[in-house]
């Protein structure tokens, strides 16, 4: 399956071709994958995720999915690459991963039938669709604070035309232990279907991208850890968390916090009745 990835090469933004352990330029310059300067492999006019759709993540929840998906959008600020730092404001602690299959979008696409949407899509790549759950009380449902701040959503590291999703696994590791294990097949609503829903009422351009939803697990991250998404046959997103060099600022908007409502999501459905807290650092 042919894969393409965006470096920064010399300088610019170059699209290369994935040849072993190096990356081709349509120009012949050849750099190594480990050197590289990756950027995100696709530049999306839009984001647009899907709440929840994997069948463990449900049951983590304690809830049942409506008959039809639920989205939010981020915005391309919170675009991030692999090999990219991941930032934690300083004052917040509720940063959680979530390991995700992310769909690109190849032709434009305007009410379109689920049988059709797959002529419409480019390729898929990793997503991380981290959540600032600090915020979680103050943004009334949009998550724009919780999904959209910068950096929180690293793709990657490149993107795969070609792959059936179908039954693929997907793995999160944290400092190099697995904690999410799951599969597309878990997923309600597959990525066809989900192209569809939304080009009904909103036009897809090409290189706009669909996150699919996680499985279940995601818990929040420290400064300093590393943090790992692999998806069979897509390849590996390695992002890096770290601090925020000032702390939000006090004298405008809601103040991050720590309510009921933001302990349980980001430690799971069940947090209450194992007391885990992550470590402040």
């Amino acid at each position: 399956m042919p894969e393409y990835r965006r470096i920064l090469l010399d300088g610019a933004a170059v699209q290369v071709t994935v040849e072993g352990a190096e990356l081709v330029a349509g120009d012949g310059r050849r750099v190594r994958t480990d050197e590289a300067h990756h950027l995100p492999p696709v530049a999306p006019s839009k984001v647009i995720a899907v709440h929840l759709n994997h069948r463990s993540r449900v049951e983590e929840f304690r809830t049942a999915l409506r008959d039809t998906p639920t989205y939010f959008h981020k915005p391309v600020s919170a675009l991030n690459s692999h090999q990219g730092a991941v930032v934690r404001p300083e004052g917040c602690t509720w940063l959680n991963y979530e390991g995700e299959v992310a769909i690109v979008v190849g032709r434009t696409a305007r009410n379109i039938s689920p049988d059709e949407a797959g002529e419409y899509i480019a390729g898929y790549t990793v997503a991380n669709d981290y959540g600032l759950h600090d915020f979680r009380d103050t943004d009334a449902g949009s998550m724009l604070r919780v999904k959209g701040s910068d950096t929180l959503c690293p793709l990657g590291p490149g993107l795969v035309t070609g792959w059936d999703f179908h039954g693929k696994r997907l793995r999160t590791y944290v400092n190099g232990e697995v904690v999410q294990d799951g599969s597309t097949a878990e997923m309600k609503w597959d990525m066809h279907y989900l192209v569809a829903d939304i080009a009904r009422t909103i036009t897809l351009f090409p290189g706009d991208v669909l996150l699919s939803g996680t499985p279940a697990n995601s818990r929040p991250v420290q400064p300093g850890d590393v943090v790992e998404v692999e998806v069979e046959g897509l390849g590996r997103l390695t992002n890096r968390i770290v601090t925020g060099p000032t702390a939000i600022r006090a004298d405008v908007g809601a103040q991050p916090t720590e309510s009921e409502e933001v302990l349980s999501t980001a430690l799971g459905g069940d947090w209450e009745f194992r007391g885990i807290r992550p470590p402040r650092r």
